[in-house]
């Protein structure tokens, strides 16, 4: 079986804020990933809102429309203090 994890954000920035709420909404996150066999993660997701403001959660990928909104999102989060962050769990695979 494989090994699922409920995700914790912690950081979070969108491609537009404005568009929160009523458009899709590329987003960056920082978020702790909390495995099903008690192991924990911390790492990065591009992910999308939808216009009503939830996650779409498309198996754990999200399409990202060009690397200019990636590095938009990436150099954000590098201002906000949080593009910084990395993981210092052993863990490092998704499995």
């Amino acid at each position: 079986m494989a090994n699922s994890a409920k995700v914790k954000i912690i950081n979070e920035i969108t491609s537009d804020e404005h568009a929160v709420g009523s458009h899709w909404v590329l987003c960056l996150q920082w978020c702790k990933y909390i495995y099903n066999d008690g192991a924990s993660q911390m790492g990065f997701r591009f992910i999308w809102r939808r216009p009503d403001g939830s996650l779409q959660a498309a198996r754990g990928q999200a399409r990202i429309p060009n690397l200019e909104i990636a590095n938009s999102l990436i150099e954000k989060a590098m201002k906000l203090g949080w593009g910084h962050n990395s993981s210092s769990n052993e863990k490092v695979d998704n499995t």
